[in-house]
């Protein structure tokens, strides 16, 4: 097949784009987009099978519209869900899932309690169950589930001042330092635009960590050099919506701050 793009990235919203961005850094030749299903955001407060639903149907979009050699299911919701289903029904794409960083959480914490902000989906699903078993059983892990913070992210948090930002943080960090961890998973990739602030807010005995590094080292392995590129005028890292309906504005400003192409 002639691909159009080496790496489509999927997400809820605008979540990860800093995951495409990061790929982007380690790997300036290939070619890329983003779409975020904003039509279906929030993923993470919907059932298993409509995640499942919704996910192949944007899938689907991706391969008819550009063709891509991989799919980063970059939501950690839809990648504990539905990357299975996915693979079965797309056997010829190479997908490559995001899950929370329990693992690296777990290597890096000292006192062995660990914080996981995600979505209520992710936080109570069986597959967060099982990663903690299998990568932090000796670790204590306090979950949070916060639908309020990523709402705002998505629809707010490019016009929001500097103490909007920090009233929509501060409960998740309050949260977690009366839990005494040590280490906090930015277990949903729409955090990663607020890693620095959290950061900040959580002070110094507290450390963040995501799954990028991990995601995109998983996505390079599918890399090879413009092998059967076909070079059509898709604009590199542009970035798709499947709905304006809150926030044509918030997306406008994000892809002139970032320079993407906006779709």
């Amino acid at each position: 097949t002639m691909h159009k793009v080496d790496f489509a990235f999927l997400d809820s919203g605008t979540g990860r784009i800093p995951y495409m961005l990061y790929l982007k850094e380690k790997c300036p030749r290939a070619k890329c987009v983003y779409l975020g299903d904003t039509a279906n955001f929030p993923y993470g407060e919907k059932n298993q099978e409509e995640i499942c639903i919704c996910a192949t149907k944007a899938c689907k979009l991706l391969i008819e519209k550009f063709s891509p050699k991989v799919i980063v299911i970059a939501c950690n919701t839809i990648s504990v869900t539905a990357l299975e289903s996915l693979r079965k029904t797309f056997p010829s794409i190479f997908f490559v899932g995001t899950v929370p960083a329990i693992k690296l959480a777990s290597s890096v914490s000292k006192n062995r309690r660990i914080g996981l902000l995600a979505t209520n989906q992710s936080v109570n699903n069986e597959y967060t169950t099982k990663l903690i078993e299998d990568f932090a059983k000796d670790c204590y892990v306090a979950k949070m589930g916060n639908p309020e913070l990523i709402e705002f992210i998505e629809t707010s948090l490019f016009t929001a001042s500097k103490n909007e930002i920090k009233d929509a943080i501060l409960p998740a960090i309050h949260f977690f330092q009366n839990e005494n961890v040590d280490t906090i998973i930015l277990g949903c990739t729409h955090f990663l635009h607020l890693s620095k602030e959290i950061d900040h807010y959580a002070g110094e005995n507290i450390q963040i960590v995501d799954s990028r590094e991990g995601v995109v080292k998983q996505a390079m392995r599918f890399y090879k050099e413009n092998e059967n590129i076909d070079s059509t005028n898709i604009k590199d890292k542009s970035f798709f919506v499947t709905s304006e309906k809150n926030s044509k504005r918030e997306y406008e400003i994000l892809s002139e701050k970032l320079n993407l192409p906006y779709g």
